[in-house]
C-alpha cells in the first residue's frame, strides 16, 4: 500500500544550506523508491489557515519511508532543512485499493452505537 511523506513547512529566507539540501534530498529517496508528488507547492487554503508550503512523496509501502527518514543519507540532511524551515514531518499510510468510505462509515457507526 502506497505510503507517504508529508512536510508542512513554513520557509523562511532561501540561503546555500537550504539550496543543498534540496539538490542532495533526490539520492537518499532513491534506494527507497521514494518520488516527489508535490515539492514546495503553495497551497490554495479552502478553510483553516495554512501558512506556508507543502511536500509529499510517495513511497510503495510504510516500510520504506521508515527506512528511508531513518537512513543515514536522509538524517545527514535533516539539520540543512531543520534550521531554517520550521515545521511538522509526517508518515501516513495511503488507502488500501478499492477503499469505500462507506464502509469505514458503517464500522463507525456500529463501534459508536449509532
Amino acid at each position: 500500500m502506497t505510503a507517504y511523506a508529508i512536510g508542512l513547512q513554513r520557509p523562511e529566507t532561501m540561503n546555500e544550506e537550504i539550496l543543498r539540501y534540496i539538490e542532495e534530498v533526490q539520492a537518499t529517496m532513491d534506494p527507497f523508491e521514494g518520488r516527489f508528488l508535490v515539492h514546495g507547492a503553495e497551497v490554495e487554503v479552502m478553510e483553516g489557515t495554512f501558512p506556508g508550503t507543502l511536500v509529499v512523496i510517495g513511497f510503495p509501502d510504510i516500510e520504506r519511508a521508515r527506512a528511508w527518514y531513518a537512513s543515514p543519507a536522509y538524517q545527514a540532511l535533516i539539520p540543512l532543512r531543520a534550521r531554517h524551515i520550521p515545521g511538522e514531518i509526517i508518515l501516513v499510510d495511503g488507502v488500501p485499493p478499492g477503499y469505500d468510505a462507506h464502509q469505514t462509515a458503517a464500522g463507525l457507526r456500529e463501534a459508536a452505537g449509532l
